[in-house]
């Protein structure tokens, strides 16, 4: 059995007290993860708040600070192996995805790497004539850097990457749930040379360890990617330390097909959108909005590939859909397809639980067209597709918009003037056009009402981890008159 370990102030250490991690895979303990408490959450914030004002890393160059950011991206890139195949271990996610998907978050590191040094302020064409005024960019301060469980290395990175570059320090805090690879790339950061308390990176539950750290008077930034309704304490507790907030949360995708769609292809792409990480994606297309004249022939599509799907160990690079996370998620989800078939969705392929003892789900179409379900409304966060069909543009739009979240969104047509006001209509921060999950460190990511507030990725995310100070400079010689003689 493996054994990890906390990173605080520079140091490798137990923590307060240690918990099992499951392998979602066979349902067996394989890991030993630290258990933070309050006062490692304590010593960490501390520990961030010295290296902010003191020693080596306030008086490093905004170049220095980049070059740093180079080397982790090496480090990331020349581990990548070893960090796919402990977060496979400890999420269950298949190998041919968190290989793909770590090798790219190096390229973030290297973006925010060359962004640290063109982090400017202004010359401002102030109204007085004897006074020059300008703005400096400065660091937000102590980041305390939430992240769930699936795709944490890629999380943390569009957390940490711009804070880094902005000459800020963090504590971030791995989910409970596989936080294996975050503990694990702690020692590329220590590696990379960044000096003590830059970064440090922990792990635990509740209130002893989110909570503590969100509310903590020392935190001054909380960067939080999860669920609405830990968003919402996050948001609680940021009124006790007044920390600004920025949420990435969950998502109940739209997924629209026009009749004059590439059929094939959208099929690929909602296939992708859906059943790729096993369902297990803040931005998976879980609803299906379906033109009603093609509706038939694009569900037998999908139905054959849904079923051609190869699901197994998710070490094994020809496994297509592995495992959920959790037993608790499984269970969750197998409820949530049972309540809705009751309530007269109809079972297209799927709708059952995986052989063996791992946390397996078959991927599940149901066509909700008419019905009340639950499947509908709820991010499942697994491989499910809620099937639903339109008639016009009108009946499109409202269907896609029938929905609290709004991170992203799908819509395959052929007619770009179509593209373009549905672009215009759909209420999403991501709208993705004949394609689906493209991402890139150059485009912002975030959403639109309860899928939270702010952006990540792209040149703006930097500067959220700024704040703005204004200098004045008086320039003339002459004395400040007497404010109290009256001329």
């Amino acid at each position: 059995m493996q054994s990890f370990q906390q990173y605080i102030d520079g140091t490798f250490e137990d923590g307060a007290a240690r918990f099992d991690s499951i392998d979602p895979a066979t349902g067996a303990v394989w890991a030993a993860m630290p258990e933070a408490r309050e006062d490692d959450v304590d010593r960490a914030v501390k520990a961030a708040q010295r290296a902010l004002w003191t020693g080596a890393w306030p008086a490093m160059t905004a170049t220095a600070r980049g070059k740093l950011l180079h080397r982790l991206a090496d480090l990331v890139e020349a581990n990548a192996r070893t960090l796919a195949e402990l977060e496979t271990r400890d999420t269950g996610k298949i190998i041919r995805e968190t290989s793909a998907q770590i090798a790219y978050v190096a390229d973030y590191y290297r973006y925010y790497a060359g962004f640290a040094d063109k982090i400017e302020g202004a010359t401002l064409a102030i109204d007085k004539a004897d006074m020059d005024v300008w703005t400096r960019r400065e660091p937000i301060g102590v980041v305390a850097a939430v992240v769930p469980w699936n795709s944490q290395l890629f999380l943390s990175a569009v957390k940490i990457g711009p804070a880094l570059a902005a000459g800020c320090t963090l504590v971030v805090k791995a989910s409970e749930e596989g936080p294996a690879p975050l503990l694990e790339f702690a020692r590329l950061v220590h590696e990379a040379g960044f000096p003590a308390g830059v970064v440090n990176i922990l792990t635990g539950f509740g209130p002893a360890c989110g909570s503590a750290l969100t509310r903590h008077p020392g935190v001054d930034h909380i960067a939080f990617t999860g669920g609405p309704a830990t968003a919402a304490a996050v948001v609680r507790n940021s009124a006790e330390n007044l920390a600004t907030t920025s949420l990435e949360l969950g998502g109940k995708s739209p997924f629209i097909v026009f009749a004059d769609a590439d059929l094939d292809s959208a099929a690929n792409a909602q296939v992708a959108g859906i059943f790729a990480a096993t369902g297990q994606s803040c931005v998976a297309g879980s609803r299906l909005i379906v033109e009603t004249s093609v509706k038939d022939r694009f569900l037998a599509i999908l139905k054959a590939k849904a079923e051609a799907i190869r699901i197994g160990a998710p070490l094994d690079r020809a496994t297509e859909v592995g495992p959920l996370c959790t037993r608790r998620q499984r269970d969750h989800i197998a409820a949530v397809v049972a309540a809705s078939l009751e309530a007269g969705a109809k079972l297209v392929t799927g709708g059952r639980a995986g052989e063996g003892d791992g946390f397996y789900y078959v991927p599940t179409i149901l066509d909700c067209d008419g019905v009340a379900a639950a499947s509908v409304e709820t991010e499942l966060f697994g491989p499910v597709l809620s099937v639903l069909s339109f008639t016009g543009e009108e009946e499109a739009v409202r269907l896609a918009n029938a929905t609290p979240y709004g991170l992203a969104s799908g819509v395959f047509t052929r007619d770009l003037a179509r593209a373009h006001r549905m672009i215009k209509r759909i209420r999403a921060g991501v709208v993705w056009v004949n394609t689906y999950r493209a991402v890139s460190p150059i485009a912002p990511f975030g959403g639109y009402g309860q899928s939270g507030q702010g952006r990540e990725g792209g040149l703006a995310a930097a500067l959220d981890y700024t704040k703005t100070k204004t200098v004045w400079l008086r320039t003339s010689d002459d004395p400040i008159p007497d404010p109290f003689v009256m001329r």
